[in-house]
This record gives C-alpha cells, sequence and structure tokens, in this order.
C-alpha cells in the first residue's frame, strides 16, 4: 500500500491551523473586548487608564491597563505572538503541500488560464506578497490615519484582488490565496509592528527613557485592522465547503458581499461592548450574507434542454468519464491515493448515494470536475441533472 505522504501532511498542518488559529482569534477578541470595557479606576491610580474586574471559572480576575506603561517592569511578562506566528506558518505550509505541490489538480485551471506549476506557484506568491506591500503602503501613508476610509481602500483592494484570482486560478484556488492574502497582513501587523513597536517599549522603560505614546498607538491600530479582518479569512478558511459561493460565475463578489456581512456583523458587537446598541449593523450585516446567498442560489436556465427520460446507463457513462478517476476506492488520478470525503462512485448504488452531491457539484455549481479537467460539456452536466431530478433510478 502506497504511503499517502500528501494526505498525511495535509491532515497534519491543518489540524494544526485550525488549533493555532482558535487560539489566536480568541487571544484577539478577548483582548479587544477587554480594551472595550475598561473603565476608569476609582479612586484613580497613578499611571493606569482604566481596570476590569472579572468572574469566571469560580476565580475572580482584575486586569490594568496602563496609559503607556507601569513604573516599574514586572520579573515575567507574557508576549502574544506565538498564536500568531504558528498559524501563518502552518497556513503557508498547508497551501504549499495542497496547493503548490499539487497545483495541476487544486490550482491550475487550464479553462481559465493554462499556467505552468512553476509560473502558477510565482503568481500566487505575487499576489500574496504584492498585497502585503499594498496593505503595508496604504497603513504607512496618510490614508492610515482614516480608519473609515483606510477600510473601504482596502477592501476595494481585496475585492480587485479576488476578481482576478477568480479569473486566473481554480475556484479554490483564488479564494485561498485571497484568505492568504490577508492572513499574511494580519500575521505582520504583529510581526512588524504590534511586537516591535512592544519591545521598544520595554527598553526605552527598562533604560529608564520616556516611552513614546505613539508606538501603542500604532500597535492598536493594527490590532483594530486584524480583528476586522479575521471574519472574511474564517469563511473563506471554511468556503472549499460551499461551491455554490466558489463555484459561481461571480465568485468574486459573492466572496466581497459575505467578507461586508462580517464586518458589520464583527462591527456590531464591537460596538455592543462599548454599551452601544447599533440593530443596523447587525441588519446590514445579515442583508448582506443572505443577499450573498440569493445570488449563490439563482443560475441562468439550462442552455441545454433534455427532452425525455434519461437512463441509468447515460449517466453512468458520464461518471465513470469525468469523476472514477479520483471518486473510486482505487484511484487513478495523479494526487489522489483515497477518494476525496470517501466518496466513490464505483457502483450503481453509491452514484445514487450520492447523488445530491453530485448534483450539487457538477450541475449546479459546476466545481466538478476540478478545473474541468476531462472537458465535461454542458449537455453531460445537463443529462446528469436531469437524471438524478427524474430520480436517480438505477437498474
Amino acid at each position: 500500500m502506497d504511503y499517502d505522504l500528501p494526505g498525511w501532511l495535509n491532515l497534519a498542518l491543518r489540524w494544526l491551523h485550525v488549533i493555532a488559529g482558535v487560539a489566536w482569534i480568541g487571544a484577539s477578541f478577548y483582548f479587544v473586548w477587554l480594551d472595550n470595557n475598561l473603565r476608569a479606576p476609582h479612586p484613580p491610580k497613578d499611571g493606569v487608564k482604566g481596570e476590569l474586574w472579572a468572574v469566571h471559572g469560580g476565580g475572580f480576575y482584575h486586569s490594568q491597563k496602563y496609559m503607556v506603561a507601569p513604573a516599574h517592569m514586572p520579573d515575567h511578562l507574557h508576549w502574544f505572538k506565538w498564536e500568531a506566528y504558528t498559524t501563518w506558518l502552518s497556513g503557508f505550509a498547508l497551501l504549499i503541500v495542497l496547493y503548490y505541490w499539487q497545483a495541476p489538480v487544486y490550482l491550475i485551471d487550464a479553462a481559465k488560464h493554462s499556467f505552468s506549476q512553476p509560473a502558477a506557484i510565482a503568481t500566487g506568491l505575487a499576489f500574496i506578497f504584492g498585497g502585503l506591500a499594498v496593505y503595508e503602503t496604504l497603513c504607512r501613508s496618510p490614508l492610515g490615519r482614516n480608519g473609515k476610509l483606510f477600510g473601504v481602500v482596502w477592501f476595494g483592494a481585496l475585492t480587485a484582488a479576488a476578481w482576478a484570482l477568480s479569473k486566473l486560478f481554480s475556484d479554490r484556488g483564488a479564494f485561498i490565496h485571497v484568505g492568504a492574502i490577508i492572513g499574511t497582513a494580519m500575521v505582520a501587523n504583529v510581526f512588524l509592528v504590534i511586537i516591535p513597536n512592544q519591545r521598544r517599549i520595554v527598553a526605552d522603560m527598562l533604560a529608564g527613557r520616556e516611552v513614546d505614546p505613539r508606538l501603542g498607538a500604532m500597535g492598536k491600530q493594527r490590532s483594530v485592522h486584524n480583528t476586522y479582518m479575521t471574519l472574511p479569512v474564517i469563511f473563506i478558511m471554511i468556503s472549499n465547503h460551499y461551491p455554490l459561493v466558489t463555484g459561481h460565475p461571480l465568485s468574486w463578489l459573492l466572496l466581497a458581499m459575505i467578507s461586508a456581512g462580517g464586518v458589520s456583523i464583527r462591527q456590531f458587537f464591537l460596538l455592543k461592548s462599548l454599551g452601544q446598541i447599533r440593530h443596523d449593523f447587525l441588519f446590514y450585516g445579515a442583508m448582506l450574507v443572505f443577499a450573498a446567498t440569493v445570488v449563490a442560489s439563482t443560475k441562468p436556465k439550462d442552455a441545454v434542454q433534455v427532452r425525455g427520460e434519461v437512463p441509468f446507463s447515460t449517466a453512468q457513462a458520464i461518471v465513470q468519464k469525468h469523476c472514477v478517476m479520483c471518486h473510486s476506492a482505487s484511484p487513478t488520478h495523479d494526487g489522489f491515493s483515497a477518494p476525496p470525503l470517501g466518496a466513490t462512485f464505483d457502483t450503481p448504488e453509491h452514484i445514487k448515494t450520492y447523488s445530491p452531491k453530485i448534483y450539487e457539484r457538477a450541475v449546479v455549481s459546476t466545481s466538478m470536475p476540478l478545473g474541468n479537467e476531462t472537458g465535461m460539456t454542458e449537455e453531460e452536466r445537463a443529462r446528469l441533472g436531469a437524471w438524478i431530478k427524474q430520480g436517480a433510478k438505477i437498474p
């Protein structure tokens, strides 16, 4: 039995990526919430900007935030950085193993652009680090001082990248690269700004120098950016489960709408933590996500009309030609040592069992076969869909 090295690496890295991501997002959300819930101490305490009393797990906690830095540095100081670094490193390694190592399967769509594997990888990396360069340029420009305008421009840049990537790469490959752009900008905020500024603050304190308050303000700015980018990148992480979105002709627009909805919903909860109940943000977010689902579920009338009953033999021949190379107990497609998601179409019973998923992937969203590398025609999709809608009858 062949050892499935890419499969096991995929599993290990994905699991590590999820664990680290949960830790990073949890810490990020907590500190944003904490910052919004600090109250001025009574009586006032020297140098303390705000404090919070909380109870959790049967214990009481007392958090304090200093205006710049405490008068004396504690012996033990926890730095929140490895959660972010581990999330990005594991995610980038997963990108290499799944989308770059197996680019002909998961990244390249010859119907969109006939990349060689090195050219596809180079293009993907150019988008990721080019996106980071754009983000850093915007942050360090005068625009960075206007949070709302910055958000609009950065959102527009990401939407433009999503559109371009959807024209170059496979559906899943395009989405994951938008996520990689966002994730790289987020970890760069930690690596290039937040941690270096914190180190300068600590060094100035230990040397007895006056601490520049702008260092903390810059770190908070980038932390706020990260909290708004979190929900869009989480959706992208799970987007491969929703081919109605990723495989839609307007997938880039649907991604923008869902992301904007996520940002709006995040704004609602941020304001709520400040005691400001603004249901309009929750309403706008819900409406954007709802509108995206309506667009994704609406498809043009089939160009190919199928008349009469489609026999199972016709459907089976289409499945054998376009699907079984991957969805078989013994796949013959390079890059697959086991059927994706365990779905096999080797027998009539298997085909009938998975017919709803086949309809979703091959007929409605047309996201399968991957990159349509087998050249499945509209007529074949229509006949396969007709057989399923007629009851998926087997002998």
